[in-house]
């Protein structure tokens, strides 16, 4: 009974990736690197990317905390989009 309560009371949202979808989740993840190159302290922490140059001289856990929150951030924006009626 309460599992049945809890699944009516969640929205279901058919949601199919488009290049709408894309273009959001990319600027989110780009707003996401650069939020975390102006904040974080050690961005070249151990172990290193093969190319730091290419990668903005972040470190390899850096680079998956940043991209991580990007797209946590862009799930949001596109769930929020797309709840208002705008995707």
């Amino acid at each position: 009974m309460i599992t049945s309560t809890l699944l009516a009371t969640f929205a279901t949202t058919p949601l199919q990736w488009s290049p709408t979808v894309g273009i959001i989740m990319i600027l989110c993840n780009v707003i996401a690197i650069a939020f975390g190159k102006s904040t974080i302290s050690y961005p070249q922490s151990e172990p290193a990317l093969p190319s730091s140059k290419f990668f903005g001289g972040f470190g390899l856990p850096t680079l998956l905390a940043t991209t991580s929150f990007g797209h946590l951030l862009g799930v949001g924006v596109i769930l929020g989009l797309h709840n208002l009626g705008r995707l």
